[in-house]
């Protein structure tokens, strides 16, 4: 049963708000009470209008194409059901159950701000949903993002109708008797206005947006991790160096890795009589290409904490009792942050399979042994684990062509530019998935390098780190002799995906 309470009052939504509610079903969704008695007055502009007989997109017209469609005053509730029918078009495989609970957060946090001038009532059904841990099914493909996610939404609105089905594989109805809720009648307006919205690519771009923050400090520590075992020189990360070029990225990832590196043994061991001049690029500009991945990642988090509170359905309703129609369901935003942190994503799996190379690799190495193997030859130790990092790379490469240029007209050409937003986060999804399998190749790399540098130690959050790693029932054990590396790496993986090994 729900504990804790999240208060919605279409405002303050934030990201770790909606990661916490959306991942944790015994979190509670509330509404505030102030926000609810100005969406009810708004409400009742709508209806004012309604009454006046005047034609207004949305209520008693068509939609997209057919908006010069007058529709008659007693199907207006009808239309909005057929909306909703017609419009639950998606294919493909179910999107997660986090991103389907982060959209509903998003959808009735939004339709509670009071140019929505949808009935209070039908955020209460919504929120009844969530905290009844009922979750609709919602094929992951079929929404261009142009008048928003409308597949995915429709997907939602037609379990609250009491109608489709739920990831679990019950019947809508089925499931709301089980839970003791009624289907909901959608009232004029309502059933565009549920629709009409960014909710399902932008709840995607909020969950991936702390996923990648998490992420990137783990790739961090991956870098100075390498650094160490390769015997690489700090002096790089001269905070003098950064502060001339102060990007806020760029002097974050120095500065953690200062950090991490403090008290090497390591380090003063080659101090001296290094014939090296320079490291290669990816130890040595690790903190400027790092830094550009952190604020591509800001970039994409600043544009999600916008639209968390954002009226993107249509028309919006205002004080003076105006009905407006306009085009704040486009999804460009949302999905250019989507494609830009894609290619954040690359980057940070690119240079790290670089340092991977380096370690297995006896010509780059700095006297490590051939593939990390205490016997090469009768060994091949961590060959494959770079070969799998490099697969992974190059699909990425693949799938980070950016979705948001990709535009195809819908709606016989009303619809004449649109951003194929959950495209971009479909793309970014699995690019994050494989940024995290890299990263836990270098770690794996990074922390068997280290085993052949022993008893010097490495800088202290190295260490820690490097415990981590290598923790009992959680970590990896040292690599002695060959074994399948696809366990470690999964159970790596899975540990970085959920921020366990972040410095």
């Amino acid at each position: 049963m729900p504990t804790t309470a999240l208060i919605l009052d279409g405002r303050s939504l934030t990201i770790d708000a909606v990661v916490r509610a959306a991942r944790d079903a015994s979190v509670s969704i509330a509404l505030d009470p102030g926000a609810r008695a100005a969406l009810a007055r708004s409400r009742a502009l709508v209806e004012s209008a309604i009454a006046s007989g005047a034609t207004i997109y949305g209520i008693n017209t068509g939609f997209g194409k057919l908006a010069n469609v007058r529709v008659a005053a007693d199907q207006l509730e009808q239309l909005q059901v057929n909306l909703i029918r017609s419009h639950a078009a998606g294919v493909g495989a179910l999107l997660p159950t986090d991103v389907v609970r982060a959209a509903m957060i998003l959808r009735a946090n939004v339709l509670l701000r009071p140019t929505s001038g949808v009935r209070p009532e039908l955020v209460d059904a919504l929120v009844a949903l969530l905290n009844a841990g009922l979750v609709p099914a919602v094929p992951e493909q079929g929404s261009v993002g142009a008048s928003g996610d409308l597949a995915p939404l429709s997907h939602i609105a037609l379990v609250l109708m009491g109608e489709g089905m739920l990831a679990d594989g019950r019947t809508a109805p089925v499931a709301l008797a089980s839970a003791g809720l009624d289907a909901f009648t959608f009232a004029p307006k309502e059933g565009i206005s549920f629709i009409n919205g960014t909710q399902a690519q932008t709840a995607m771009l909020a969950l991936l947006v702390h996923d990648a923050t998490a992420l990137w400090r783990t790739a961090v520590g991956a870098a100075a991790m390498s650094l160490e075992a390769l015997r690489g020189t700090p002096v790089p990360l001269d905070a003098r160096i950064h502060e001339n070029r102060p990007h806020p990225g760029q002097v974050e990832a120095a500065r953690v890795m200062r950090e991490l590196l403090h008290g090497s043994e390591i380090r003063e061991s080659h101090r001296e009589n290094d014939d090296r001049v320079q490291d290669a690029y990816s130890l040595r500009c690790a903190p400027q290409v790092l830094g550009a991945v952190h604020d591509a990642i800001r970039f994409a988090a600043t544009t999600a904490e916008i639209e968390l509170n954002a009226s993107t359905d249509n028309p919006l309703v205002f004080e003076s009792g105006e009905v407006m129609s306009g085009g704040n369901f486009h999804g460009q935003p949302v999905a250019q942050a989507l494609d830009v942190l894609a290619i954040g994503l690359v980057t940070l799996q690119a240079i790290a399979e670089r340092r991977v190379e380096r370690l297995v690799n006896p010509d780059l190495s700095q006297g490590l042994p051939a593939f990390l193997t205490r016997d090469p030859g009768l060994s091949s130790g961590y060959m494959m684990v770079q070969i799998t990092a490099a697969s992974l790379v190059a699909e990425s490469r693949t799938l980070a062509m950016p979705a948001s240029i990709g535009s195809i007209p819908t709606d016989a050409n009303q619809e004449d530019f649109v951003p194929m937003g959950m495209g971009a986060a479909w793309k970014a999804q699995r690019i994050l998935r494989n940024a995290a399998c890299v990263v836990a190749s270098e770690l794996l790399c990074g922390a068997q390098g280290l085993e052949f540098l022993a008893p010097l130690k490495p800088g202290r959050g190295v260490e820690d780190l490097y415990r981590a790693v290598r923790a009992d029932g959680t970590g990896v054990r040292a690599l002695a002799e060959d074994r399948p590396p696809a366990p470690d790496l999964d159970r790596l993986t899975g540990r970085v995906l959920r921020g366990e090994l972040a410095p």
